[in-house]
C-alpha cells in the first residue's frame, strides 16, 4: 500500500506526499526489524531457560552417580584392608580371603549425562548461556574422571593376579550370590553384607594359598590400595565441582 502511493506521488511529482510516505516506509521497516529482533531474544531467552533447567536436571542425575561410585570405592577399599588383614593372618578363613580378594579388584563406572551440553556445543548456543555458567560447564565436562578411574582399575595388576588365580566358576558363583548392593535410584553402591556361594571348601582352601604363596598379591594390593583411595577421592572432587556448579544452574532459574 505504501509502495503503491510512493509510485503514485512520483508520477504526480507530489513531494510532500513522497517525504511522508518515505518516512512511513522506513519507520515500517524499522519497526519490523525491531519486532523481529525482540521475538528472537524472547526465544533465545526461552531456550537459555530451557537448557538451564535441563542442564540442572543432568548435574542432578550426574551427583546421585557419584555419590554411587564414591561409596562403591569406599567398599572396595574396606575389602582392601580386609584382604591385607588376611593375607598376614597365619590361619585366614578360606572362604572370607577368596571373597575379600575378589572385591578388592572390583571397579565401576557410571557416565555422565552430556546429552544436553554436547546439543548446546553442536548448535553453538553457548551464548544463550551466562558466561559464568557457561565456564563452569566447560571445566566440568571438559574430562571424564570416573571413565579415568575405571580405566586405571581395569589395567590394575592386582586385579589381573587375583582374578586369574580365582577359578572361572567360583567368580561366577560370587558375582551371583555375593551381588552388588543398590540404592533407591538403582545405583551400585557396595557390597552384600551376607555373601551365600556355593564353593568346596578345599577348593576355596586351595585358591586361599594360592593367594597367600603368590609374591605379586600382596605387593599388588598395596598399589590397590592406593588406587581405590583415590579413586574415591578423585570422584568427591568432581562432584564438588558438579554440586557448585549445580546451584549456579538453580540459582539463575529462579525468576
Amino acid at each position: 500500500m505504501i509502495l503503491r502511493r510512493l509510485s503514485q506521488s512520483l508520477k504526480e511529482q507530489n513531494w510532500t506526499g513522497i517525504v511522508i510516505e518515505f518516512i512511513l516506509l522506513v519507520a515500517g521497516v524499522f519497526l519490523g526489524i525491531q519486532v523481529a529482533n525482540w521475538n528472537q531474544a524472547q526465544a533465545d531467552a526461552r531456550s537459555g531457560r530451557d537448557y538451564v533447567t535441563r542442564l540442572a536436571r543432568d548435574l542432578d542425575e550426574d551427583l546421585a552417580g557419584m555419590r554411587a561410585q564414591t561409596a562403591y570405592y569406599v567398599a572396595v577399599l574396606d575389602s582392601v584392608r580386609k584382604t591385607d588383614a588376611l593375607l598376614n593372618d597365619p590361619d585366614p578363613d578360606p572362604r572370607s580371603l577368596v571373597v575379600n580378594a575378589y572385591r578388592a579388584t572390583e571397579i565401576i563406572y557410571t557416565a555422565p549425562v552430556r546429552a544436553t551440553w554436547d546439543q548446546i556445543v553442536a548448535t553453538g548456543h553457548l551464548r544463550l548461556l551466562s558466561k559464568n555458567a557457561a565456564e563452569e560447564l566447560s571445566r566440568y565436562y571438559a574430562f571424564d574422571t570416573a571413565q579415568d578411574v575405571y580405566r586405571t582399575g581395569l589395567a590394575s595388576a592386582y586385579r589381573q593376579t587375583v582374578r586369574r588365580i580365582i577359578p572361572m566358576d567360583m567368580q561366577i558363583a560370587m558375582r551371583e550370590g555375593c551381588s552388588d548392593v543398590r540404592d533407591v535410584d538403582g545405583y551400585i553402591v557396595g557390597f552384600a553384607e551376607n555373601c551365600q556361594f556355593d564353593a568346596d571348601p578345599a577348593a576355596l582352601k586351595a585358591v586361599a594359598t594360592q593367594l597367600r604363596g603368590n609374591p605379586g598379591v600382596a605387593a599388588d594390593l598395596r598399589y590397590q590400595y592406593s588406587f581405590a583411595a583415590s579413586a574415591s577421592q578423585n570422584i568427591d572432587s568432581v562432584k564438588a565441582s558438579a554440586e557448585k556448579t549445580l546451584a549456579m544452574l538453580q540459582k539463575e532459574s529462579l525468576p
